[in-house]
């Protein structure tokens, strides 16, 4: 990229609660690219130094051969063609933080490539994937969170039960997500898996959740293709956003909306048979 090319857009608040996890490597990166690092060396010198991500290596997006997938190359490359914009950027940050997951979520696309071929159409779990992989976070939450979430209760969720949070963890995963929170405003929604803390109290660190997630992966106990996935305005979140202290930011409904169709919990939660 290139000191040139970093515009307003590269403003990033590294203060911000979402990138609480990634402040740290996040600024090394953009410093290299302020210095004329293009998006993909930037990365990988930072994976190098840190030991992160071996056998693995961003490279430039023109390394991706015409006509391939960009799947199914990193799954047989092991090289994550690498474009010198943001989006790429937060996913390169994905990928040092979220290693397992990534990778994991990598060989399903492929595997589905591979079966399927590349159609008009990603298919269920392919679709399913994606919204993970680029909007998706994991919620840590009391039950009474979760439930509340489920069912839309946005009143319940953040304000009757809003002491609760204090006992609660959102983690952001999908690069997107990240992208759009350079620019924070109201609307912006994350899909949540939502994990009861009561069934799974052991998860403290982002290595930790990132182990376990590609477990449930691998396991099946995570079925992505039933797109088990919560709609949460992350900005309503208590401490995420300073003018949610006014409890009539959540009478917004074009942002909290009631739900559409029911829904049982048993498709939106994780299950306790997920969590062994």
């Amino acid at each position: 990229m290139g000191s040139g090319m970093v515009t307003e857009d590269w403003r990033i608040d590294w203060q911000a609660p979402w990138l609480a996890d990634m402040h740290e490597l996040g600024r090394r990166v953009q410093a290299l690219v302020q210095e004329g690092a293009s998006v993909a060396q930037a990365l990988q010198k930072t994976a190098r130094l840190h030991g992160l991500l071996e056998g693995w290596q961003f490279v430039d997006q023109q390394l991706l051969p015409a006509g391939q997938a960009y799947e199914s190359f990193i799954g047989a490359e092991r090289c994550i063609p690498t474009r010198d914009n943001l989006h790429d950027f937060f996913n390169g940050l994905i990928w040092l933080h979220w290693p397992r997951l990534k990778q994991g979520l990598n060989a399903l696309q492929a595997a589905e490539i591979e079966r399927q071929g590349v159609g008009a159409q990603r298919g269920r779990l392919r679709d399913a994937v994606t919204v993970l992989d680029e909007n998706g976070g994991l919620l840590l939450a009391p039950q009474a969170l979760c439930d509340a979430l489920q069912q839309r209760r946005w009143q319940e969720l953040f304000v009757q039960r809003r002491e609760l949070w204090q006992r609660a963890r959102f983690w952001p995963m999908g690069h997107a997500l990240l992208e759009k929170l350079v620019r924070p405003r109201k609307a912006i929604t994350a899909h949540a898996i939502c994990v009861p803390v009561e069934k799974w109290g052991g998860l403290s660190s982002l290595a930790e959740v990132d182990c376990w997630l590609r477990a449930q992966l691998d396991s099946g106990a995570c079925n992505l293709a039933d797109k088990p996935y919560l709609p949460i305005p992350i900005l309503g979140i208590p401490g995420w956003w300073q003018e949610n202290q006014n409890f009539s930011f959540y009478d917004d409904s074009l942002v909290f909306r009631a739900p559409s169709t029911p829904q049982t919990a048993q498709q939106q939660v994780l299950p306790a048979q997920g969590l062994a």
